[in-house]
């Protein structure tokens, strides 16, 4: 069995997901009692996000390959980036890492296509639904993505930023998020919903089951643990 290497803090609330997905993914496909071997690099949130907000790209996939390696070091032998936006650079990273890496957004891609959808709502910070680096692995598989309304994007974002990365969990906020899905339900006829931000089910898994909500922290930890099995 391989050894799996996670960068994790990005933020806390959704590591801790992805120990309990892993173990539990793990133990669904084998049944001889035993638990996954794994480490977790946690990481400056902080660090990340104000490089990101500026731009410095660059630095960004440096910070997080350096990271990386430091898990290659400790003797993993794939690794993963427990978040979506630091993906911005995830091509980079991937070249500068010893290792291989599991993306998010490759395995919400095949799920997805799995699932035969062919346009999509994202959901996650500015820099995610803003990005290209979605929709262009998205726009190759032939799905179609939209994302929320400028006011509707500042608002996802902010609530991300200051609630839900510090796990604080509002009714007010779900039942917004929830207007903001159904928006995008009427005006765009969206077929599911991505939730491209590892923190979003905490607030949204089960809500919506008129259309299959993409929860990518799930989809991220099964394509991660068919890797380790391989």
């Amino acid at each position: 069995m391989k050894t799996l290497g996670m960068i994790g803090g990005l933020g806390p609330e959704s590591t801790i997901e992805y120990y309990k997905f892993l173990i539990a993914a793990y133990r669904e496909q084998q049944a001889d009692g035993s638990y996954p071997s794994f480490f977790i690099n946690s990481i400056n949130l902080t660090k990340v996000v104000d490089l990101i907000t500026a731009d410095q790209l660059a630095e960004v996939a440096e910070y997080l390959a350096t990271e990386i390696n430091k898990l290659a070091s400790a003797g993993a032998q794939l690794g993963l980036l427990t978040a979506n936006t630091p993906h911005v650079v995830f091509d980079e990273i991937q070249r500068r890492s010893r290792i291989p890496l599991v993306s998010i957004v490759e395995a919400t891609c095949e799920a997805a296509q799995a699932l035969k959808l062919k346009k999509l709502g994202l959901l996650g910070t500015r820099f995610t639904m803003q990005g290209r680096f979605y929709s262009d692995v998205f726009t190759k598989a032939g799905i179609e993505l939209t994302v929320p309304t400028p006011e509707e994007r500042v608002y996802l974002h902010e609530r991300y930023m200051t609630e839900l990365l510090k796990g604080i969990i509002l009714p007010e906020t779900r039942e917004r998020l929830q207007e903001i899905i159904d928006n995008l339900k009427q005006r765009e006829r969206i077929q599911g919903v991505i939730l491209a931000g590892t923190e979003l089910p905490l607030i949204l898994r089960g809500e919506d089951r008129d259309i299959p909500f993409l929860d990518t922290t799930k989809i991220h930890v099964n394509a991660a643990v068919k890797e380790l099995l391989s």
